[in-house]
């Protein structure tokens, strides 16, 4: 039977003359440890819901991207975690946001999902019901890294300058794990993970809890988008990929270029979206320098890239 597997560890990457091998070799190695974590539940006749967890909790234990232990702070120097997932099978779906202490917001995501009779839960009732459910919490120290610290405090100095939202630079921008699959039973799956924007304001919630932005699975495809969080709610981005697939019978490349290259670039939008669909074609596009990513499809093919080209 098929299985297929596509992840990113987010859109907006360092520029290439930012990257050091040493530094490159590691995000290389992230990916690659994310891939084989997820499509080794496939292999073993597992669900695409429990592929597309294991493959983000790799990525949020990862201090290299930004979500769970390498989440990004926001103006009060706070960080504020989101999550989602869906099971396209069920079309069943549960978020969260706002979150300080989960170690894996995506498997607090899925609990929600499968334990509360609610979609979103978010700030302390979210982590009051994470202890209840006997999830690991970690303190703040854990999810602190000196590389985060640093772009707030840079970032904050920009804006104090007189710096614009808008030239703040993609690596900063943009940044979000997420994973998508399709299982040998034929189910579909998605899961996405963030720490946000740097220098967001408290409160702040992007496209990855809003079901149907950044994160969207039924029958026909998964989608997990990562990029300008706000452009991708506006657009719906993931529910209207699946609708171009089952309305205009486009193929998955087709939907997913028309949403990355048309619409969020019409808007103003930047960033990109893995995809799969429910024949184990897979596409990541984006529209900005670069997305970590990593995919297998339903013919064996492997990625890991990083820059445009690579594929």
């Amino acid at each position: 039977m098929t299985i297929a597997l596509a992840l990113h560890g987010g859109a907006g990457t360092l520029r290439r003359s930012d990257m050091d091998a040493e530094l490159e070799r590691a995000y290389r190695a992230g990916l690659e440890q994310a891939l084989e974590a997820g499509h080794a539940v496939l292999r073993g006749g597992g669900s695409a819901l429990d592929a597309v967890c294991a493959a983000v909790c790799a990525l949020e234990d990862d201090p290299l991207f930004n979500a769970g232990r390498g989440s990004v702070f926001n103006l009060d120097g706070k960080q504020e975690m989101e999550a989602g997932v869906m099971d396209g099978s069920r079309q069943d779906a549960g978020s969260v946001a706002g979150l300080a202490a989960v170690r894996n917001p995506v498997l607090l995501a899925r609990a929600v999902m499968e334990r509360t009779p609610h979609v979103t839960l978010g700030y302390a009732a979210a982590e009051d019901f994470a202890r209840r459910e006997g999830l690991e919490m970690r303190p703040p120290e854990y999810f602190h890294t000196d590389k985060r610290w640093q772009a707030l405090l840079e970032e904050k100095e920009r804006l104090a300058n007189g710096g614009s939202d808008e030239d703040i630079s993609e690596d900063r921008k943009h940044g979000t794990v997420g994973a998508v699959a399709l299982d040998a039973q034929g189910r579909l799956a998605a899961a996405t993970s963030t720490g946000g924007r740097t220098a967001k304001w408290p409160g702040r919630i992007g496209d990855t809890p809003v079901i149907g932005a950044g994160t969207w699975a039924d029958a026909y495809c998964a989608v997990s988008a990562t990029g300008h969080g706000e452009y991708f709610v506006r657009a719906a981005a993931g529910h209207e990929i699946s609708a171009r697939v089952r309305h205009l019978d486009e193929s998955l490349a087709q939907a997913c270029d028309a949403l990355v290259y048309g619409q969020l670039l019409t808007m103003g939008g930047t960033g990109g979206v893995v995809a799969v669909d429910r024949y184990g074609q897979v596409a990541l596009p984006f529209n900005c320098e670069g997305m970590y990513r990593a995919s297998i499809d339903g013919a064996g093919l492997r990625t890991v890239a990083i820059y445009r080209g690579e594929d």
